[in-house]
């Protein structure tokens, strides 16, 4: 596919980061084939996927098994994660020679990109607003506020290879008005500004750069249209990227020329494969995948392909692992996958895991998954090379051979957090309460019993240890929860 030329890309420090191989569209309005290049790191094909990390570490997997078994590029990070009411253990990190403190602290691979955001993605409601000054979040003991100057000293610390500055983003439950719209923007813009700020005045010989991908906020064009200018205009000189909120902006985007060379991060994480091929229709080139987290989590094996097979019926985008008819089927989860799963185990194997709850299904579940959406990647960028329209018709092809949902999973999720659930409504917790009593039914009464009497109902004084664990066992199940 050959297209116009366009300016490539390159961060603070003057190395080209971003190079455009083809496009079909000049002012990066359609899909593109480019390479995301870092010192050190792996070459990122484009269009390609970064995952989504739970505490610095992709859910189910060690840092040696993502080296060793799957080919991700790079993963997106959130401080919130981290950071805790007092000095977070991250702050103590040991330093090395040309490591980056953040790959440290979570053993990511050396050669594996990192992006650093303030908020988790999708991130979690929160009760209060964000400030003219600071931002709220989220983390394991709570919420709080972060400022620009607090974000800025963590980002500096960390030196995560690719960071997305704070942005005033609505994660209330409430719809916006008009005028909060507004001030997101300018809260955004001023924020921005000070962030860029704090990195030069303390940008020192010795440090490792962070590139900066620019937030661009899931507002209406008419809105921010200022601020997109602000970016293609005052501030350009110091981004090395976009960080799109919500992908139906990206047309717009055409007003700004300067803006178009810019790799494109889409924080506005894609349901469904289908999904996917829209946002890289749009022009993104990099997208964030929870819902491969989401997949392995609920017990489902992917089992899509781009280019679709030529079939006469719509098939299903994945497996359920839990049911009861993979009970003797010595066969791999997906006939021909060349992933470390179904090289070494069958679908019989990871059904018994399951269902006995042993960590390994889930560990084996994410590994094909990431394998399956790395490999539809690969398709994209193939389909890409031999031309836009082949990579149309292979795009139509694929939405009408595959159902439009995942299938859901039959069995119960591996336990979550308690930052893993939406702050404000107990309805949408998945976990189960862990320990209760059979007679009254909840945790809450045993602990209450317990706590009256010292003992269990009908036990003698020698059981008086095992009860006293046994509540504080309770009682950390509770507070998880």
């Amino acid at each position: 596919m050959s297209g116009p030329s366009l300016e490539n890309s390159s961060d603070m420090s003057g190395r080209k980061i971003f190079e455009l191989i083809s496009s079909a569209a000049a002012d990066g309005s359609a899909a593109r084939l480019g390479k995301l290049s870092f010192p050190g790191k792996k070459v990122v094909e484009t269009p390609n996927f970064f995952a989504v990390t739970s505490r610095g570490a992709i859910p189910h997997l060690t840092p040696d098994n993502l080296k060793r078994h799957t080919s991700v590029n790079g993963v997106y990070m959130a401080l919130e994660d981290f950071i805790e009411k007092k000095e977070p253990p991250i702050q103590h990190t040991p330093g090395r020679e040309g490591s980056r403190r953040l790959h440290i602290f979570t053993a990511l691979p050396s050669n594996t990109l990192s992006v650093l955001g303030p908020r988790r993605c999708p991130a979690i409601t929160t009760p209060f607003g964000n400030t003219p000054k600071a931002l709220a979040v989220f983390t394991s003991t709570g919420f709080r506020n972060v400022t620009v100057p607090e974000f800025a000293s963590y980002v500096q610390a960390l030196q995560p290879d690719i960071v997305l500055p704070m942005a005033d983003l609505p994660h209330t439950s409430a719809t916006p008005s008009s005028k909060k719209l507004v001030r997101m923007v300018e809260r955004t813009e001023v924020w921005l500004d000070e962030f860029l700020g704090k990195l030069a005045s303390s940008k020192s010989t010795d440090s490792l750069d962070s590139s900066v991908f620019a937030p661009v906020l899931p507002v209406e064009y008419p809105i921010q249209w200022d601020y997109l200018r602000h970016l293609s205009e005052d501030v350009l000189g110091k981004l090395d990227g976009l960080a799109v909120y919500d992908a139906n902006l990206l047309p717009d985007l055409v007003n700004y020329p300067p803006l178009a060379p810019l790799p494109k991060l889409c924080m506005d994480p894609p349901k469904t494969p289908q999904e996917v091929l829209r946002q890289i229709s749009l022009g993104i080139d990099i997208c964030t995948l929870s819902f491969a987290n989401i997949t392995s989590d609920a017990g489902v094996a992917m089992t899509f392909t781009f280019p679709s097979p030529s079939v006469d019926e719509v098939r299903p985008l994945g497996i359920n692992m839990w049911s009861p008819e993979h009970n003797t089927a010595v066969v791999p989860l997906v006939e021909g996958c060349k992933c470390y799963t179904c090289s070494k185990h069958h679908r019989a194997y990871l059904h018994h895991l399951l269902n006995a709850k042993e960590m390994l299904g889930w560990n084996l579940l994410q590994i094909h998954n990431h394998h399956v959406v790395n490999e539809f990647f690969v398709g994209i960028r193939e389909a890409l090379a031999k031309g836009q329209a082949v990579f149309g018709e292979e795009a139509r092809r694929f939405i009408a051979s595959y159902e439009p949902v995942f299938p859901e999973g039959t069995g119960e999720r591996p336990r979550a957090r308690g930052y893993h659930f939406k702050s404000e409504a107990d309805a949408d917790r998945i976990n189960k309460p862990a320990w209760k009593d059979l007679e009254k039914g909840t945790a809450s009464a045993q602990i209450t019993n317990l706590a009256e009497s010292g003992t269990p109902s009908g036990e003698s004084q020698d059981a008086t240890p095992v009860a006293v664990v046994n509540v504080e066992e309770a009682v950390a199940t509770l507070s998880i929860n």
